[in-house]
C-alpha cells in the first residue's frame, strides 16, 4: 500500500491490548474489524459493545465490528496481529490466506518464540510474504491507553509506510514515535517482561527499592546486550520500548507479569497463577526463548536463568536471589561492540 493514511483496518485477537488498539484506530475514523475466535464470542461482544471481561467500561466506537468472519480481512489495508507470541505463528497460518496482498501487517504482542527464537515480525515476514512488516511496543497498558489517559509508544518497520502507521494510532493524548529497528523494538517489549516477573518477586520479599533498582538496572543491561547481539541499535533500550516499557511493566499494578513475579513470592505455584487471572503473562514464556537465543549468540544473562530456575526448575525466588549475589564481581559496563554479529 502506498503511503496515504490507512482507512480499514482488522485486528486479530480480542486481548485486552487488541481490543484496545481496535478502539483506539478506530477513534481515530478508521473502519475497523475486530477479529474473535469464534461465533460465539464475537456476539457476545457485539451485543454488549464493549469487553467486559478485559475493558468493563470502554465502550465500543460505531465504527468498530466485532466478527468471527476471517473473510472479513480481505478488505483491511492495515492488518494488527495481537495474540499470545506462543500461538502467534498459528494465529497467522488461520487467517493469512484472507490477508490483502498489499496490506501492511503489524505485530503488538511481546514475546519470542520459544522453539524458533523468532521474533513476531519475523512470523508474519514468513508467514504473509510480499507484506510490509511492522511492530508497535512502549510502555502500554491497555486500561490506561483505553481510558485515554496521557502515553506513548513506538512503531518500528524497515519497508512499512511509517508516517501512515503513526497516523493510525496517534491521538492528542496518545504520542506516536517510529524507528528503523524492528530487532531493537521488538526484543526491547519481550525481555522486559522477564525483569518485570523479577521486579515483581523483589517487592513481594520485601527487599526494597535499592534492590528493586538493581534488578531493573541490571536486567535493562542483559535485554541491551541480547538485543546488541541480534543485531539491535543499543540506544533503542534506552527509549521507549525498553526501559519505559520496563518502568512501566516492573512498577504497574496493572502488569501482569509484575503479578506474576508478586504471586510467586508469595508461594503460589506458576499453575495457579495462570488460572488466577485466566490471562498470558508473557515473560513466562520469554525466558526460556531469551535463553535459547542467547546460547546461540554467546550471550550471558544470570537474571533470566534465575527466573527460568524458579518458574520451570522448582528453585525458590529467595535461593535464586542469593545465587545472584554470590555471583564473582566485575565491572558494570563491557564492550558492547564485541557482543555485534
Amino acid at each position: 500500500m502506498s503511503p496515504q493514511a490507512f482507512r480499514r483496518a482488522a485486528v486479530v485477537g480480542t486481548t485486552a491490548w487488541g481490543t484496545t488498539l481496535a478502539i483506539l484506530l478506530a477513534r481515530n475514523g478508521l473502519d475497523v474489524t475486530l477479529l474473535a475466535r469464534t461465533e460465539a464470542e464475537a456476539t457476545a461482544l457485539e451485543a454488549a459493545r464493549e469487553h467486559e471481561r478485559r475493558l468493563p467500561g470502554e465502550r465500543f466506537p460505531s465504527a468498530l465490528v466485532v466478527t468471527a468472519d476471517v473473510r472479513s480481512l480481505t478488505r483491511a489495508e492495515l492488518a494488527c496481529f495481537v495474540v499470545p507470541a506462543q500461538t502467534m505463528a498459528d494465529a497467522v497460518r488461520a487467517v493469512g490466506a484472507h490477508v490483502a496482498p498489499d496490506a501492511t501487517v503489524l505485530s503488538a504482542s511481546k514475546g519470542i518464540e520459544i522453539e524458533s527464537c523468532r521474533r513476531m515480525s519475523e512470523i508474519l515476514a514468513t508467514e504473509l510474504p510480499g507484506r510490509a512488516v511492522a511492530a508497535l511496543s512502549g510502555p502500554n497498558l491497555s486500561r490506561e491507553v483505553a481510558a485515554g489517559l496521557p502515553g506513548t509508544t513506538v512503531i518500528a518497520s524497515v519497508d512499512g509506510p511509517l508516517e501512515a502507521l503513526r497516523g493510525a494510532f496517534h491521538r492528542p493524548t496518545f504520542r506516536v514515535y517510529t524507528s528503523s529497528d524492528l530487532v531493537g523494538v521488538e526484543l526491547g517489549g519481550a525481555l522486559k517482561n522477564i525483569v518485570a516477573i523479577a521486579a515483581g518477586m523483589v517487592d513481594a520479599l520485601g527487599y526494597g527499592d535499592n534492590a528493586k533498582a538493581a534488578v531493573m538496572t541490571r536486567g535493562l543491561a542483559e535485554m541491551t546486550r541480547l538485543g546488541v547481539a541480534a543485531g539491535a541499535d543499543p540506544l533503542t533500550f534506552q527509549g521507549l520500548a525498553g526501559v519505559g516499557d520496563l518502568i512501566a511493566t516492573s512498577y504497574s499494578r496493572l502488569s501482569r507479569n509484575r503479578r506474576l513475579g508478586e504471586r510467586l513470592a508469595q508461594g503460589a505455584s506458576f499453575r495457579d497463577v495462570l488460572e488466577e487471572s485466566g490471562e498470558t503473562a508473557e515473560g513466562a514464556a520469554t525466558a526460556p526463548a531469551a535463553l535459547r537465543l542467547a546460547a546461540r549468540l554467546g550471550v550471558e544473562m544470570p537474571i533470566a536463568e534465575g527466573l527460568h530456575s524458579i518458574l520451570y526448575g522448582g528453585v525458590a525466588p529467595s535461593a535464586a536471589v542469593a545465587a545472584l549475589l554470590e555471583r564473582d564481581p566485575k565491572p558494570e559496563h563491557i564492550d558492547l561492540s564485541r557482543a555485534r554479529p
